[in-house]
């Protein structure tokens, strides 16, 4: 097998290390991995491989001082052998893997539409992380998403939990709801769900002046406004904020003139805030922590599953997904690269964040497993 490792305390060195698969025990499966996406997104894995514990979804080989680590992809697979009677060879998968060119599974609660990750590495992680969508079983499955589908999945189902959580809390009786950052991709899936939503408030989108056009032509918010004319916000409305970039300069402007019609600031993804705030740095003062708070999904997942159900949680989800990937094939162009040594240099780019994040995301396309 053919694996891309990340240097943990330097995402932009990489390896690629070539080693036999490990051999199979009963009811195991071996995939080749047909695709995977990557982007911004998977950069925040990387950032928070340690503190959130995305490192030890796989196991990096040839890693003695344990340096080295597998930043996940969302992608789909084939099965090439199996030593498990409800799976066959040649199924189709759709999950969580390495950057790499095939992987061992061994699965357990098995349904006709998906299964779990049993290793023992994986049982204390999220779920969702450790769950395998058998497409071939899909009815309404569609080839021709799969591209959109890897791209959009992991950051529209923050989108659809967010949307759901909003709802839920009846939006905390908020007049607006501003999204930060809103050209990126977690927060137009947010935008079109609250959209499509019953009684949901205005949905006013905050994004740099390069990128207001674009917003624009969305049609999913009701007002753009860009970085430079934050006065324009209607700061005598109550007010939900969730941030999808975690500027100290943009959420300190907000939170200070909003003042106690700020209601909640909802951070997501990867923000970074010194605990030390200096004198002179009057914007990180004025952040109201105490109205703040980090939304993990993962965590409203495991909450809906258990609501829900895993039938009841895959059939809402899947319709919001659905929906927001037919919008996103309007708007969305893909880049293809064949073969792991073929996308490092798009990686260093995206890691240095050198690919325009609107307009372009990087789909990889490895060629032949060696098994």
């Amino acid at each position: 097998m053919k694996q891309l490792q990340t240097f943990k305390n330097d995402l932009t060195q990489t390896r690629i290390i070539e080693s036999p698969l490990p051999s199979l025990d009963e009811g195991d499966i071996s995939v080749s991995i047909e695709s995977f996406a990557f982007t911004a997104n998977n950069v925040t894995y990387g950032v928070a491989g340690n503190t959130i514990g995305y490192w030890n979804f796989f196991q990096a080989l040839e890693n003695i001082n344990n340096d080295w680590g597998c930043i996940p992809v969302w992608g789909f697979a084939k099965v090439n052998i199996s030593k498990n009677e409800d799976i066959k060879e040649g199924e189709r998968l759709f999950g969580y893997f390495p950057p790499a060119d095939s992987l061992n599974l061994s699965p357990i609660k098995i349904s006709d539409e998906a299964f779990i990750d049993g290793k023992d590495h994986r049982k204390d992680l999220p779920p969702v992380y450790n769950n395998y969508m058998r497409v071939s079983k899909e009815i309404s499955y569609e080839p021709s998403m799969d591209n959109i589908r890897s791209l959009l999945f992991p950051l529209h189902i923050t989108s659809f939990c967010l949307c759901d959580s909003l709802e839920d809390e009846s939006y905390l009786s908020a007049s607006q709801i501003i999204i930060v950052s809103a050209s990126s991709k977690t927060a137009i899936g947010l935008a079109q769900g609250l959209m499509d939503a019953d009684r949901a408030p205005k949905i006013i989108g905050l994004t740099s002046s390069k990128n207001a056009d674009f917003v624009n032509s969305l049609g999913c918010y009701d007002e753009v406004i860009s970085y430079e004319q934050l006065s324009s916000v209607n700061y005598s409305l109550k007010s939900v904020i969730v941030d999808m970039a975690g500027s100290r300069e943009i959420l300190g402007t907000l939170h200070g003139s909003l003042g106690d019609n700020m209601l909640k600031c909802y951070t997501v993804g990867m923000t970074h805030w010194d605990n030390e705030v200096t004198a002179e740095d009057a914007l990180g003062q004025a952040m109201l922590r105490d109205r703040t708070e980090f939304f993990f999904a993962p965590a409203h997942i495991q909450k809906r599953v258990k609501d829900w159900g895993y039938e009841g949680y895959n059939k809402k989800t899947s319709a919001f997904m659905t929906s927001r990937s037919k919008q996103s094939k309007e708007w969305m162009y893909v880049k293809e690269i064949d073969g792991i040594e073929n996308f490092i240099k798009t990686y260093c780019q995206i890691v240095s964040g050198n690919i325009n994040p609107v307009s372009y995301t990087h789909l990889t396309l490895p060629t032949t497993p060696y098994v």
